[in-house]
């Protein structure tokens, strides 16, 4: 690969976007990168976390605008869709994406932010869509930004082009935590590690029903969710960790799939009286 270096430790993996001498832009040619790396990952059960960075100062500053710049539309509009490729196969992942993110996130480096599934940012982290700034609106990086926070920040956001900072950040809620800088990746890697920690299985499931459901209406979401635990309570998983949470290596208890729903509100019932 030219333009991303990848390495896998521990069930983790991390993607390191290597353009510093460009601030990392989103070039075609990365993308195309990016894509098939991601695409890729997906189809491997022993990495669980994926951790996407930036080589140098910055994250990513967007795509390359020389790529835009006395460009035909039509080829325009390929770059973008490559751009949503790579969004697309982000969220089809059953991995978990987490973007570590130091120095500026701008334009589509900010959307890139917003589609994975959590953010760590530096204290130095600054987060824009600027696109206004110089004629052309962050149609697309709005898109997912808008997905993360407020319809007013959002639209703040969009509509002035300037940056925030990393506190800004986390309180609208684009990233998760943030970190000092010489703590970023040590911060990272120990929120990636807890997450691959757990079962992929039981990852690839949790996140599959969490963007099936999140622009669901309330109680369509809950039926989807009553069928996804009923069904899932009688997998491998569920079945060893309710048995190793409750009962001793000894024990006789049936924990036959047909049951196993019941029994799961039933211990849920009992541990709700034993704490009261």
């Amino acid at each position: 690969m030219k333009d991303l270096i990848y390495d896998e430790k521990d069930g983790v993996g991390f993607i390191t976007l290597n353009r510093p001498e460009k601030r990392n832009a989103l070039s075609m040619e990365l993308l195309e990168e990016l894509k098939e790396l991601i695409e890729g990952i997906s189809k491997k059960r022993d990495v669980k976390v994926v951790v996407l960075k930036g080589a140098g100062k910055d994250f990513s500053s967007g795509h390359d605008l020389r790529e835009i710049l006395n460009a035909h539309p039509i080829d325009v509009e390929r770059l973008f869709l490559k751009c949503y490729e790579v969004m697309l196969a982000i969220r089809n992942s059953p991995q978990v994406y987490i973007a570590m993110v130091r120095g500026n996130a701008a334009a589509a480096g900010c959307q890139l932010v917003a589609a994975c599934d959590l953010a760590v940012a530096s204290d130095n982290a600054r987060f824009s869509t600027p696109g206004i700034k110089i004629g052309l609106f962050c149609f697309t990086p709005i898109a997912f930004v808008s997905r993360n926070v407020g319809r007013k920040k959002a639209f703040e956001l969009g509509f002035t082009g300037e940056a925030i900072t990393a506190e800004e950040a986390l309180r609208i809620g684009l990233v998760n935590k943030v970190v000092p800088d010489d703590q970023l990746e040590s911060e990272t890697e120990k929120l990636a590690r807890k997450i691959a920690s757990y079962a992929f299985d039981v990852i690839a499931s949790g996140k599959r029903f969490f963007y099936s459901q999140l622009f669901m209406e309330d109680f369509q979401a809950l039926k989807y969710a009553t069928e996804a635990i009923a069904l899932y309570s009688s997998s491998k998983e569920a079945k060893e960790g309710f048995s190793q949470r409750f009962y001793s290596s000894n024990s006789n208890l049936d924990f036959r799939p047909v049951n196993s729903l019941f029994v799961i509100i039933i211990l849920s019932q009992v541990m709700i009286e034993t704490k009261a």
